[in-house]
């Protein structure tokens, strides 16, 4: 995964959906993190009554390389210092405090977000965007912000991509894919049904499908073939909009429009500078025509 913390993070949000055995392992881990991390896969199996072929399944579940990788990410959230739960708006409160809240919580999102975003699906999503013919981004909600925002990115490196939100327009526009093109699902729960049937569509015409959710086993995820995740942080009562689920997406989309850049670098400072001059244009008044 490329990171060294966030384990602890990821057992909690997983540990309902996991099988008995892996839970039990999971509770144990939760419990006693500072034992876990100095066990083999067979003592901690021991331990939680379980197995060590559990303890393998956990790291799987939880889309681990292995058990060295998950203790790494363990004692990585054992180091650093204790994450303070965010606290809502009261009525009243100075502008201040405000600020101060608003901002801790909205860099605790990105951290966590950066700790569950696997380099190697990254990867995979750049390689695929790179060498694609079309990019359709689909959200809905709050999620279809995030969708306009990696069209407007995109577009500006002269990739062919469409974003929507009207799930039948988009549906009738996968439907004549190919696989040469690439499918991106946005949904920060990963439940969004909608967002799930268009990769399933994608899926049926070979196009390749990627998809952005909060970190776990969703409906969505289970739908694509590249997975990136984002932070599972709640949303504090007045933040209605949607705005930690929001701020983790862009970030992504961000790496990921990053990631594509690096790639691709000379071309797509050109394309850049070729799109600010574009721009740039628009400032000044257009130039009379000659009449012929």
């Amino acid at each position: 995964m490329g990171r060294t913390r966030a384990g602890i993070f990821m057992i909690e949000e997983m540990k309902q959906k996991l099988p008995p055995s892996e839970r039990k392992i999971a509770e144990y881990i939760l419990e006693h993190p500072e034992q876990a991390i100095r066990m083999t896969a067979t003592e901690l199996g021991k331990v939680s009554q379980t197995s060590s072929a559990a303890v393998i399944r956990l790291c799987k579940s939880l889309n681990m390389k292995g058990f060295q990788d998950l203790k790494l990410r363990i004692a990585g959230d054992l180091q650093q210092e204790e994450v303070t739960e965010f606290r809502d708006i009261e009525p009243n409160e100075p502008f201040r405090t405000t600020i101060e809240k608003v901002t801790a919580h909205s860099v605790q999102t990105i951290r966590e977000t950066s700790d569950v975003l696997s380099t190697d699906e990254l990867s995979k999503a750049v390689d695929a965007i790179l060498n694609c013919e079309r990019i359709l981004f689909f959200g809905a909600g709050a999620s279809s912000i995030t969708a306009m925002d990696a069209q407007q990115k995109f577009l500006r490196i002269n990739k062919s991509v469409s974003s929507f939100t009207d799930m039948h327009m988009g549906a009738t526009v996968t439907a004549n894919l190919s696989e040469n093109d690439v499918v991106f699902g946005i949904s920060f729960s990963g439940e969004t049904f909608e967002v799930a049937k268009i990769l399933e569509i994608a899926n049926a015409r070979g196009a390749t499908t990627i998809s952005l959710t909060k970190y776990g086993s969703s409906l969505v995820a289970e739908q694509a073939d590249i997975r990136l995740f984002t932070s599972a942080t709640r949303e504090a009562t007045f933040r209605s909009a949607a705005t930690s689920s929001r701020l983790a997406q862009l970030h992504v989309i961000d790496i990921l429009f990053m990631g594509v850049a690096s790639k691709s670098y000379e071309q797509t400072v050109e394309y850049l500078d070729t799109t600010r001059e574009a721009i740039k244009s628009m400032r000044k008044t257009p130039a009379k025509r000659l009449k012929k």
